[in-house]
């Protein structure tokens, strides 16, 4: 059931309203509509109080459960109810909501607020097709999050060179990864070792992805990791995913009892709440165990470990390196707002994305806990004092320098965006699910999700998906 929040409008007193409201949207009201809070519906709101108070324009923020936003959206887009004046969305569905959201206006896609957005987010999230869809509210990407009291300790470290004959630190490879989390399992200072998502429903393809991306986004084959970009043959079960998909099952021995049930919401308060020595997540575990958890002042954060091995679908082999490739996964890519063309109010709606998105109102969203909110412009990245609050420059430190580091990564991985996103997810999720259960084996889930993909890939348009899919991975049409 939906639930409205209705922020206070300034009312306009006559004779004074042209003076107060800049510009002046009195009479307006704006239908603006994301998942359930608080996580983003939450800095909707809080925008859309700065906005009223310099417009007098009104903003409904209509609520609906994540489950329920695709086909809503969707629907009153397609059949033009006018229903919405600004969307939050992901960026999985720009393929198919594009053709329904208006371009962004001219004016916003220039001076210091535009030139300040990431290029990753900016360039590559925002655009499809050549056209600007949509604005980056939030940055999305997956990291490593560690305990740095655990880390640190000359007993902890002291044990872990004797076992394992190198140092104790932030792991650069997946063995690095699984040498630390049986480390800290098998210890007596931490009740487990790592903590990932696994439910389905619960981020789990995304988690899965991440683990992929070190094994198939090979720096000699751009675009193919999941798919041939030449042929849009599924590619999700050569090698490289079957390695990732094994190891991804592996590491349930090293989390809490009942780990298959846990989704990414359950793997935050186990890092922050001290339960486990690192975990896999987005940026808020950062925020959530400086701010409200048992490990304030030790939260770490490091770019995804990398692989010396990533396979080669052109080849048929795997390419070896010398020190391991980081190929950081931009899960989800962040909360993305755009304008409905069916809105009545494009100017007014586009002017409340503005504010939104401003560097003023994002940089206090981005240190406020449970907004879902997460850096996305340079300025979030390099201001270290606006991070005070809930920081040490220690925590602060890590926390971007991973971020950045992330995007800046000349092997950085894209997220799956396609039409139909929901359908080849549906069937990844229903085949991984029984691989993790140990129902089927790995190569058997692979091999099964690679056929419904290849199913609906024709069923959607060879050639148009494989279009879509050149464009999300940012390469040039085929000749």
């Amino acid at each position: 059931m939906k639930q409205l929040l209705l922020a206070t409008a300034l009312v306009p007193i006559a004779g004074f309203a042209q003076a107060q409201c800049s510009p002046d949207y009195s009479g307006v009201t704006l239908t603006v509509s994301t998942q359930n809070g608080p996580f983003i519906a939450s800095a909707l709101k809080t925008a859309a109080e700065s906005w009223s108070e310099k417009t007098c324009g009104e903003v409904e923020i209509v609520e609906f459960p994540f489950s329920e936003l695709y086909p809503k959206f969707l629907t009153a887009m397609s059949q033009q109810t006018g229903d919405f004046d600004v969307i939050g969305f992901i960026p999985a569905w720009t393929p198919d909501f594009a053709p329904y959201l208006a371009t962004m206006p001219d004016d916003m896609q220039q001076g210091a607020a535009w030139d300040d957005i990431h290029p990753v987010y900016r360039d590559r999230l925002m655009s499809w097709q050549g056209e600007i869809k949509s604005a980056t509210m939030d940055g999305d990407m997956h990291m490593l999050n560690y305990r740095a009291d655990l880390f640190e300790d000359p007993a902890n470290m002291a044990a872990f060179k004797e076992q394992y004959g190198y140092d104790l630190a932030a792991p650069v490879s997946w063995d690095q990864y699984y040498d630390i989390a049986n480390f800290f399992n098998a210890s007596d200072v931490v009740d487990y070792g790592t903590a990932e998502a696994y439910r389905r429903g619960g981020q789990q393809f995304w988690y899965f992805f991440s683990h992929a991306a070190s094994y198939t986004n090979n720096p000699a084959t751009p675009g193919a990791m999941f798919f041939d970009p030449e042929t849009m043959d599924a590619q999700i079960n050569n090698p490289g995913w079957l390695r990732a998909l094994e190891e991804y099952k592996a590491g349930l021995e090293f989390g809490p009892p009942g780990s298959l049930n846990n989704g990414s919401g359950d793997v935050r308060p186990l890092y922050s709440g001290g339960s486990v020595a690192m975990n896999i997540d987005w940026a808020d575990s950062g925020v959530l165990g400086a701010t409200e958890g048992s490990i304030a002042g030790n939260v770490r954060t490091a770019v995804l470990p990398g692989s010396t091995e990533i396979w080669n679908s052109k080849t048929g082999e795997w390419d070896k390196f010398d020190d391991p490739v980081a190929s950081p996964f931009l899960a989800f890519g962040g909360w993305q707002v755009a304008v409905p063309s069916d809105s009545t109010q494009q100017e007014a709606a586009w002017s409340y994305v503005a504010e939104l998105t401003s560097p003023e109102v994002s940089s206090v969203a981005i240190v406020t806990a449970n907004t879902g909110v997460n850096p996305y412009r340079l300025s979030h990245y390099e201001n270290l004092d606006s991070w005070s609050d809930i920081f040490t420059p220690e925590e602060a430190q890590s926390y971007l320098g991973a971020q950045r580091a992330s995007l800046d990564s000349p092997n950085v991985a894209l997220d799956l965006r396609l039409p139909g996103f929901f359908s080849y997810t549906e069937v990844l999720e229903v085949e991984l699910s029984r691989a993790l259960a140990g129902e089927i084996e790995p190569q058997e889930a692979l091999d099964a999700i690679a056929a419904e993909w290849d199913k609906l890939t024709d069923e959607f348009g060879r050639d148009a998906q494989l279009a879509a899919y050149r464009s999300s991975m940012g390469l040039p049409p085929l000749e």
